[in-house]
């Protein structure tokens, strides 16, 4: 049996399975809101073209509305200033898109503390007690974030001072940018936290990591289904020419 055989079987068997890690994009999905006086993408909207009606009668069909950066979403580098010479998203190679997921728990520390960052003291921790970074890897920030997806004042969790969610600190940004990994993944509506405009550089996730020719990947759900390793995850962005990014259908095989 090939390599792919064998996946087929162990899909069809059981002993693998696909969980679905992109929330649903919808009118009601949260997205991004800058303060004045940056602009802001647009939430999704479908205009009708025909509903089996005299305009198509046997067809349904609409026009979709809605920014790049909307929902489960890749971030290439193109959509920072810091890369904006690297790829765009139709010029990603598709082998970076698949990889083994590596996931690092921290949970209940969000829970205790919504702004937590990610230092590189806890990503120094996770390689001595589980080995490096795979090549290729897509390292998935479990926070339990998208607990909150269904409401988007919760998911914003913002006040006077901007949103409060957790993400990764500056020094954690370039420790990461230097790993062989090829994005990192998070529940949150973007890859930097809440208070990310404050750092220096300001958004330091976007400013390192997508000018270092690594991507991001934003609003996963069902990251509690996935082990710390043994899965892979597969992106799937529309390959939109020049795109800065592209809402994502994301997957990962897990063993059973």
């Amino acid at each position: 049996m090939t390599a792919i055989d064998t996946l087929l079987s162990s899909l069809a068997t059981g002993e693998a399975r696909i969980v679905d890690l992109t929330a649903p994009l919808s009118p009601s999905t949260p997205v991004l809101q800058l303060p004045p006086p940056f602009a802001n993408t647009i939430p999704l909207s479908l205009e009708k073209v025909s509903d089996f009606d005299d305009d198509g009668p046997f067809w349904g069909w609409n026009n979709i509305h809605t920014g790049e950066h909307t929902g489960t979403h890749l971030d290439a580098p193109v959509h920072w200033a810091s890369g904006r010479e690297g790829h765009s998203v139709d010029t990603i190679p598709p082998a970076r898109l698949v990889g083994p997921a590596v996931v690092i728990d921290f949970s209940a520390e969000v829970a205790a503390d919504p702004d937590f960052l990610l230092e590189p003291e806890h990503l120094e921790k996770h390689v001595a007690d589980n080995g490096p970074f795979p090549e290729g890897a897509w390292l998935v920030f479990r926070t339990g974030w998208s607990a909150r997806g269904g409401d988007p004042e919760a998911f914003a969790n913002a006040d006077e001072n901007g949103p409060h969610t957790p993400g990764v600190s500056p020094a954690g940004a370039q420790w990461l940018a230097a790993s062989p990994i090829s994005g990192f993944a998070v529940e949150t509506v973007g890859i930097d936290a809440g208070q990310a405009g404050g750092m220096e550089p300001a958004f330091p996730v976007h400013y390192f990591l997508l000018g270092a020719d690594k991507y991001g990947l934003t609003q996963l759900q069902n990251v509690d289904q996935l082990p710390a390793t043994g899965a892979m995850v597969v992106v799937s962005p529309l390959p939109i020419v020049g795109g800065t990014g592209s809402p994502a259908r994301v997957f990962a095989i897990v063993p059973a």
